[in-house]
């Protein structure tokens, strides 16, 4: 059961938790940033059922399309997986309670910092 136990350094130290909140914030830049056709015909198949099956899976052309929605370009995101229209919104909602919660442990580490200096 030990093995199970996870505990998320974000919440008991505060420079990983820095770390994190910067990474979440840069991290849609860098995509921004990517050319939209960064992943596009990279030879690349990462895909196992694809790969061994020569068959696409539900998740085959996501990464491409979440790219193009990134840039705001929703036919070719579309064209690529028709998923996005529900990924790509959970995706944000998922990034933005993220954002929050490691910005209000960055506060809750600050307040305690300034609790901890005038108590001693």
């Amino acid at each position: 059961m030990a093995l199970l136990k996870f505990i998320n350094p974000a919440t008991k130290y505060k420079s990983f938790n820095l770390i994190w909140l910067v990474a979440l914030l840069v991290f849609p830049i860098v995509l921004w940033v990517l050319p939209m056709g960064f992943f596009d015909n990279t030879g690349v198949e990462l895909c196992p059922s694809k790969a061994f099956f020569n068959y696409e899976c539900l998740g085959c052309g996501m990464t491409r399309a979440v790219m193009h929605m990134h840039h705001l370009d929703w036919a070719d995101a579309i064209y690529f997986n028709y998923g996005i229209i529900v990924v790509y919104p959970a995706l944000v909602v998922i990034w933005f309670l993220w954002t929050y919660k490691a910005y209000k442990r960055h506060r809750n580490f600050i307040v305690k910092n300034q609790i901890d200096s005038l108590s001693a």
